[in-house]
């Protein structure tokens, strides 16, 4: 399920993924369709709602066959995906329950995968519930069928509620798909809608932010367990990733890369600024703000962004007391980043 939309702990990445995952021998790959109009691609996705799963070789046709571009082929098999299949919150917690008892023992680990791995399936084709694995395996049998060569990654998914800090846990499946003879990478758990845990219900909520970003956002939020995956020739370190502040959607669909501070903990000083940097163009005054949380204390700060001599965005924020805090960075009142920040004399 899908990482954070809106207050971090509302929303996290379900699933574990249990098929295998590969080896992609290829050079980073740059994004190659920020321009693109997918809203015919939509339409088509949209004339097919509830189609059968028993025959994915006729649903595929249906979906790819008014295009002869490769990437609004997937894009129909992408949305199609998204808005027909629904997140299994009872399996998730199950599975999250179950992983998490068995973390520190491989071999249980491995047994535990096995033994909900034909769940998964059997949810898929009857009641269109599955978990990350089982998006990522429609997504891709979907592709195959429309010739697209198509992957299941397997690796680290990073939420509130998962792979902050420590040695990190195997948690999440996702996409690898070539188009024009270039790879890129999607999740179609995280685009299809949020999990509201407070309740224990899926709501779908189709978004972009997942469909084929830059590499090096997709890693601020993803790991594979194979880094030739990463699709970067510049790989960050598994530790970078799980010690790197919490990035969210808003953030991903944006376009837009954290700078700095690079760790989700950040040593600041009462009195003097904490700067957080980001690259890409310079937001709105209007709409950044700093959501800054001590125990039970919530304030809003709304600080001016401008650009620095070396053309990142700084914001900066003085502390007037010491303790730890939470800092949430939102960009139009969306989540973007978290931080926790220890505040010293």
């Amino acid at each position: 399920m899908r990482a954070a939309n809106g207050r971090p702990g509302r929303a996290f990445a379900v699933g574990l993924g249990l098929l295998l995952g590969f080896s992609l021998r290829l050079p980073a790959q740059p994004p190659a369709f920020g321009g693109h109009d997918f809203r015919r691609a939509d339409s088509v996705a949209a004339r097919y709602p509830g189609h059968s799963l028993a025959d994915l070789k006729s649903l595929s046709d249906k979906l790819t066959q008014p295009f002869s571009a490769d990437v609004d082929k997937f894009r129909a098999i992408y949305r199609w995906v998204c808005d027909n299949i629904q997140n299994d919150f009872e399996l998730y917690a199950r599975n999250k329950a179950g992983r998490e008892r068995r973390r520190d023992d491989p071999r249980a680990l491995a047994g535990w995968n096995q033994q909900l791995n034909p769940q998964f399936f059997q949810k898929l084709l009857r009641e269109r519930k599955t978990v990350c694995t089982g998006y990522a395996y429609l997504v891709k049998e979907l592709a195959f069928h429309a010739g697209l060569a198509c992957r299941i990654v397997d690796g680290y998914g990073r939420t509130a509620g998962a792979n902050v800090g420590g040695p990190g846990i195997p948690n999440h499946s996702w996409n690898a798909v070539q188009l024009d003879g270039q790879w890129h990478l999607c999740d179609a758990t995280w685009s299809s809608g949020v999990v509201d845990p407070t309740q224990r219900k899926f709501i779908q909520q189709f978004s972009d932010a997942y469909f084929l970003p830059p590499p090096a956002l997709f890693a601020r939020n993803h790991y594979p367990l194979d880094t030739a995956c990463l699709l970067m020739a510049d790989k960050p370190t598994l530790r970078e990733f799980l010690h790197g502040p919490l990035v969210y959607r808003s953030l991903i669909k944006r376009r837009v890369l954290p700078a700095a501070p690079g760790t989700f903990r950040v040593e600041a000083t009462k009195g003097k600024a904490c700067t957080f940097r980001l690259g890409g163009d310079c937001p709105d005054a209007a709409s950044v703000a700093l959501r800054i949380v001590r125990g039970t204390t919530t304030t809003t700060a709304h600080p001016t962004p401008y650009r620095d001599g070396n053309g990142w965005t700084r914001i900066d924020y003085v502390f007037t007391r010491t303790g730890t805090f939470t800092v949430h960075l939102l960009l139009d009142e969306e989540y973007a980043l978290t931080y926790l920040v220890r505040v010293s004399k």
